[in-house]
């Protein structure tokens, strides 16, 4: 079922998405999608809200990209809707509106004290932060630092790990968005399957981590 409404919906996120060059790219939302519904399998959640929710989840990113100001997922929304009517999904509002509602709230975390109860937004929010970790979060953060001109480093700044993450400000450099909020999201998983995925992945940015200062401070 849900993949023929991502069959429907994949020829106008390609077009939307084919410039992106911040590590929001249509392999982001595919990865995401898949991700999402994979953790469905494991704790339930409507799967068709989920699939959809999780391909549609960075409309705002390209909006952003396109004004050069920061875009809230709720400022998405119209946008959203108009994705959902030109590719004919059959949806009811109701689907609709909860597919709004996950998209609208991905982007909330447990260290600000906002979330939301409801499991498929939930799903979704752990999938899009899976792919801000491991091997592939690492790959993205420099390639969105390098669409912001934001550097790899500046040692003339502390690394803070208690300090508040701004998604509307982001962070002075990628390592610095590294201890601000990328190190967090661990804790900040809401299901048990995405709790053991990012256990590992963490490891490895753990790894890399420690290998980017030894040479970054030519430690011999």
């Amino acid at each position: 079922m849900i993949e023929k409404y991502i069959e429907k919906l994949r020829p106008y996120v390609l077009k939307m998405f084919e410039n992106d060059s911040t590590g929001h790219d249509i392999g982001h939302l595919e990865r995401t999608m898949k991700t999402a519904l994979y953790i469905q399998e494991k704790e339930g959640g409507d799967r068709v809200i989920i699939g959809i929710a999780s391909f549609l989840h960075d409309v705002h990113r390209i909006m952003q990209n396109e004004t050069g100001k920061f875009v809230s997922p709720k400022d998405s929304l119209e946008n959203v809707r108009k994705i959902i009517e030109k590719a004919n999904l059959d949806l009811t509002e109701e689907q609709i509106q909860k597919i709004c509602f996950c998209i609208e709230h991905h982007e909330e975390y447990n260290w600000n004290g906002k979330n939301v109860d409801d499991l498929n937004s939930l799903i979704v929010q752990d999938a899009d932060n899976l792919e801000a970790i491991g091997a592939i979060g690492i790959g993205r953060a420099f390639v969105y630092a390098g669409g912001h001109k934001m550097p790899m480093y500046d040692d003339g700044i502390p690394l803070n790990n208690n300090a508040d993450y701004d998604e509307s400000k982001g962070d002075e450099t990628t390592m610095h968005h590294f201890h601000h909020k990328l190190f967090k999201l661990e804790d900040n998983m809401n299901t048990q399957t995405a709790k053991n995925i990012a256990s590992k992945r963490i490891e490895f940015m753990k790894g890399f981590t420690k290998e980017f200062f030894d040479e970054w401070y030519a430690r011999y």
